[in-house]
């Protein structure tokens, strides 16, 4: 039975990443195409003007924190998480996993090229790792059922969707119950930081949880969306202090 802490309406399963691992691996066993899914505080806040966004999330198997935001609200509400964690870190947790038992990897998502470029840097890192195929994010709805059918034809054990959200929950949600695979997880812009072409924080900010101020700095246009951070966190505040009325 799973342990879910709901924030603003958005279920989290509280769990350890030991424990997420190990049930995502019997996923792999099960070839299940469970879905996965790693939502932060833009997203929950998306989430609820979003039923579509809303109930892609609640279908997914293992659904994970992504970031301080969502850690820190489930202490606002005295429900804390056991782990702070977050997509990326995750991911490669379960890299380590793909090269210590030789599992077959498929990555979906960036740009044309940024997928390839991905995987060949996965498997110098992770040699054990078995390359399934990559394919770029920018395919249209009408060409979807093709890219499900390729990769059905590899039947790989993972599946790593980075194509932002909403699109990558919503094919996620849509797909998971056609696809021949262990799981499939969406990692936003991880690809990219795993092709080289984007740099994570430093080691430091990561630890501090200022991964989003790193970002900021990096990436000025991002301003707008920062805001979603306080203002997720202020609404959080107030919700679990009218609850107590």
């Amino acid at each position: 039975m799973r342990d879910i802490i709901n924030i603003l309406n958005v279920p989290f399963d509280n769990i350890t990443y030991e424990e997420a691992l190990k049930k995502a691996e019997s996923f792999i066993k099960e070839k299940k195409a469970a879905g996965i899914v790693t939502p932060n505080a833009e997203i929950v806040i998306s989430a609820n003007k979003d039923r579509k966004l809303y109930d892609a999330i609640c279908r997914a198997d293992i659904i994970l924190p992504d970031g301080i935001g969502v850690y820190l609200a489930s202490r606002i509400i005295n429900t804390p998480l056991k782990q702070r964690t977050t997509g990326f870190d995750f991911m490669v947790e379960l890299l380590k996993i793909a090269d210590k038992k030789g599992y077959s990897v498929y990555f979906l998502g960036g740009k044309p090229g940024v997928a390839d470029e991905a995987l060949a840097n996965v498997k110098k890192n992770f040699p054990g790792i078995v390359p399934s195929g990559a394919h770029h994010g920018y395919f249209s709805e009408s060409e979807e059922e093709d890219v499900i059918e390729e990769i059905n034809k590899k039947s790989p054990d993972m599946v790593f969707a980075g194509m932002g959200a909403p699109k990558q929950e919503l094919f996620i949600s849509r797909n998971k119950d056609k696809l021949s695979c262990g799981f499939l997880m969406g990692v936003g812009g991880s690809l990219d930081v795993l092709s080289g072409r984007t740099k994570r924080a430093p080691h430091i900010m990561q630890k501090l949880g200022l991964e989003w101020f790193y970002r900021l700095i990096k990436e000025p246009y991002r301003a707008k969306r920062m805001t979603a951070l306080p203002l997720f966190l202020l609404r959080v505040i107030f919700t679990e202090k009218r609850g107590k009325r």
